[in-house]
């Protein structure tokens, strides 16, 4: 678990196609954070003055400073690319999000049907049913194009679908995973010219900006973080896609 500035964080991989990463946090003595730049959809709960609330939010395409309420936890399920919501059209969601109906605490109302929260450990169980019962599902020719596999169509067909399925056009989905490998890299001491040449900028202000619209960190920012200012979750990433 990472504990640092005002956060408390604890992500996992999954080995669900439909899953992306699986997260939650709580926070403390911090009264906003650093929303980063996101390709993914998310499923997000969370907790604060004895009221679950749960939301579907969409990909975020630029960094913006988010509230956070004090002492409250939060849950999430991250999708991975191509998954989408069937009876919520990507354009609704995209820098935005929906909250949804709650029924109880432990229950919530989604796509016209009761559902019971799930936990950390037991997410990818939740979305299998979400899967089966026709809620969630995931569009093979961006689930292709996303794993690095040439789809068997036209390019203009996969940015038709990526469009379709994430709000976003590929060239901006791996501009944003760049981005944030990019301040991982940083974070983690390299230095930025490595960087420029290993994710292919094009120079050091190149980088610069795309750090600023995606990641609302410099350099500098980005190896000395204020801790009253904490970044949304970042984790490391697979190089981004070229297809």
């Amino acid at each position: 678990m990472a504990a640092a500035m005002g956060l408390e964080i604890e992500d996992r991989p999954s080995d669900s196609p439909y899953v992306e990463r699986v997260w939650r946090s709580r926070s403390f003595a911090v009264d906003r954070m650093m929303s980063v730049a996101n390709p993914y959809p998310e499923l997000v709960f969370w907790g604060e003055r004895g009221r679950i609330r749960v939301a579907v939010q969409g990909p975020e395409t630029r960094a913006g400073l988010a509230p956070v309420p004090p002492d409250t936890w939060f849950f999430g399920i991250t999708f991975s690319l191509g998954t989408a919501f069937h009876h919520l059209p990507a354009r609704l969601l995209l820098d935005g999000g929906i909250e949804l109906p709650e029924v109880t605490g432990r229950r919530f109302e989604l796509a016209g049907s009761h559902w019971f929260r799930p936990g950390f450990g037991t997410a990818e169980r939740f979305v299998g049913r979400l899967v089966r019962e026709g809620v969630l599902g995931r569009d093979p020719v961006v689930a292709a194009a996303a794993d690095d596999h040439r789809p068997a169509v036209s390019l203009r067909t996969v940015q038709r679908r990526y469009l379709a399925t994430t709000g976003l056009t590929p060239t901006a989905v791996r501009q944003i995973l760049r981005a944030r490998q990019a301040a991982m890299l940083i974070m983690e001491g390299m230095p930025p010219v490595e960087v420029v040449h290993r994710l292919g900028y094009f120079d050091q202000p190149h980088l610069t900006r795309s750090l600023a619209r995606y990641i609302g960190r410099t350099v500098r920012q980005l190896r000395t973080t204020d801790p009253a200012e904490p970044l949304s979750l970042l984790y490391k990433t697979e190089p981004p896609p070229t297809a």
